[in-house]
């Protein structure tokens, strides 16, 4: 383009008053138009597709014991390359999300939990693509998945006619058709993020109304991880669980065919991946193999090799950004903490790429338990400063029938109240050589002949904490110390605490939307008292303009403290009354419950709030 154009100015400078005959003017722009097509052609377009709450041996390309769970994904991984050790940094959403498109560790980009970071020193994907000339988009987790919302995306897209649940199969396959055309009428390349609400709780047949997925797996069908005890009820769990995974790829298979339609698929770089590990006990909300360990595949037609397999570099979502980057030939921002893998994808090599590390802080409601973590392809270490045998992890998934079948299981089954007790109060330090032992069951903290081993892990951990500027770096030296560390976790809650009493971050927003926010969108009936051990039926009432769609209600069963025991998760729309169970645990020691509901897609971002208490008497 630029030798037609110096052309274009010698010509010009050699005819009488500078004038092109008309045919060689028509010549010339219609030669820079067709460079200028080719030239946008050639930068290959962006689709970031993710997985909600998947393990990564879920999959049947990484090894799923169960058949057909994910077809569709299987497909893309034989046209794919996989990383055969790629990991998350985080074990929830919204922190393991900001990680990848910031290219920053939580502690750094501050997101640390489920809250809004209106003011942040560093940019975003978003931005970064935009200002590389590409097209920006997003489906689900939008507002998870950068510091604050809502943010300049040039389209979200999660409404069509009308706003799309996020379990709708087909809006998947409407919502990337949607991005590629608008990204085609803006005539510029396009980077799509395309987050599939699967397999997220509610699992498919848990009460929510959903599309159904193309194959149910029934308790007899599916495979028991090796970090969960076996019982009825547990399999039923995992059963519904393994079949929103068949729903979660029946959602990809739509992303797929509308790339596909597109006639976009041979100049398109497809990202895939999970945010972290499925939903129950000692995997989501924790630093595990299991909680990080990411089906990550990518196919770059003519860069990657199909069906090709990494399983000597590990990567990290941190990494994810500095490579989108490279891949787009756009220039990187200071302070990037991920490296670009963008040699692996050429079938190069990359040293130092032994290592991968990983953080916890706080879960969705702000309780605060740090964990640092250190992890190559062999062993995995893990400081946990917040145990003293005292204080209780506490995670979403102490909301699952898998962890209250796992407390009723503990009063016969020494087993089984040990792996309980670890999972509430944990140690301060664990090691794990994953290899042999990848369901983290045997901890070799206190083996002689690992001594040497873990001291190097902690060297290593300490060394990033220094690097990184990890605010945990002060506790983890001393970490012999227990006052000391105690009083830092301590802060660390109180830091929380404080800044959950601020105004939520999107009131402004709710301001301007009273007419939502004043009306009385659902209403509880709660019988007079609940007995301990027994079903509690709740009846929510409900009143949903049609100009709103259909929403999300959660409704949470939380103890006298108010600290959460279980949640559920359906959808609603316009007027009636849905119905939610749960039951009073029947070693409840708090006198009452409360019954907490809130319309929309998360707390910050509700159009109402409700929390009742229930007096609880004992059987």
């Amino acid at each position: 383009m630029l030798r037609i154009t110096m052309l274009r100015i010698t010509l010009l400078r050699t005819v009488p008053n500078g004038r092109l005959p008309f045919f060689l003017l028509l010549l010339f722009t219609s030669i820079d138009s067709s460079v200028l097509s080719n030239a946008a052609e050639q930068r290959p377009n962006i689709l970031f597709v993710s997985v909600d709450d998947m393990s990564c041996d879920s999959v049947g390309a990484f090894g799923c014991a169960l058949p057909d769970t994910t077809p569709a994904i299987d497909a893309f991984a034989a046209s794919s390359l996989k990383f055969q050790h790629a990991h998350v940094q985080v074990g929830n959403c919204m922190p393991s999300r900001n990680v990848m498109f910031s290219g920053l560790y939580p502690h750094s980009n501050r997101v640390e939990g489920f809250y809004q970071v209106k003011d942040p020193d560093y940019p975003v994907l978003c931005e970064l693509m935009q200002q590389a000339g590409y097209f920006t988009g997003i489906r689900g987790k939008v507002s998870h998945s950068t510091p604050y919302s809502p943010f300049a995306w040039d389209t979200v897209l999660d409404n069509g006619e009308q706003k799309y649940s996020p379990k709708d199969v087909s809006s998947y396959y409407l919502s990337t058709k949607a991005g590629i055309e608008a990204s085609r009428e803006a005539q510029k390349p396009f980077c799509l993020v395309i987050n599939i609400s699967d397999p997220h709780k509610p699992f498919w047949g848990e009460g929510a109304e959903s599309d159904q997925p193309s194959l149910i797996f029934t308790a007899k069908d599916v495979p028991l991880p090796g970090f969960l005890p076996d019982s009825p009820a547990i399999r039923k769990e995992l059963a519904l669980y393994y079949s929103t995974v068949r729903r979660a790829d029946d959602c990809f298979a739509g992303v797929m065919r509308a790339l596909d339609e597109s006639g976009q698929s041979d100049n398109t770089v497809v990202i895939f991946l999970s945010d972290h590990g499925m939903p129950l006990p000692f995997a989501k909300t924790q630093l595990y193999h299991h909680s990080t360990h990411t089906p990550w595949l990518v196919r770059w037609p003519g860069v990657t090799q199909a069906g090709g397999v990494d399983v000597q570099h590990m990567i990290s979502s941190i990494d994810l950004l500095p490579t989108l980057l490279d891949i787009v030939d756009a220039e990187h921002p200071a302070g990037l903490q991920g490296r670009s893998f963008l040699p692996l994808l050429r079938g190069e090599s990359q040293t130092d790429r032994e290592l991968v590390f990983k953080e916890y802080n706080e879960n969705s409601g702000g309780a605060c338990h740090p964990i640092r973590s250190v992890q190559s392809r062999q062993y995995l270490y893990l400081w946990n400063p917040w145990s003293d045998g005292n204080r209780v992890f506490r995670s979403a998934t102490q909301g699952t029938v898998t962890y209250r079948q796992m407390q009723q299981l503990a009063a016969d089954d020494a087993a089984v109240a040990a792996r309980l007790n670890l999972l509430d109060h944990r140690l301060p330090e664990e090691f794990y050589d994953v290899s042999s032992d990848p369901d983290a069951l045997h901890n070799l903290i206190d083996s002689p002949e690992h001594q040497q081993l873990i001291q190097e892990f902690r060297s290593h951990l300490q060394q990033w904490m220094q690097h990184t500027s990890d605010h945990a770096l002060p506790a983890f030296q001393r970490r012999e110390d227990s006052e000391f560390v105690s009083a830092w976790v301590d802060a660390r809650q109180q830091e929380s605490n404080d800044r959950r009493k601020r105004p939520a971050p999107n009131a402004g927003r709710r301001k301007q939307q009273p007419q939502a926010a004043e009306q009385n969108l659902i209403e509880l009936t709660l019988p007079k008292s609940v007995t301990a051990g027994q079903l509690l039926t709740v009846p929510v009432q409900h009143h949903l303009p049609q100009t709103l769609g259909p929403q999300q209600l959660h409704v949470t069963l939380k103890d006298g403290e108010n600290k959460r025991i279980e949640r559920k998760v359906i959808t609603i729309a316009d007027d009636g009354t849905a119905t939610v169970e749960f039951i009073i645990p029947a070693d409840l020691e708090s006198k009452k419950v409360f019954i907490a509901a809130f319309v929309g897609p998360e707390f910050a971002a509700s159009l109402q709030h409700v929390n009742q208490p229930l007096p609880v008497s004992k059987q």
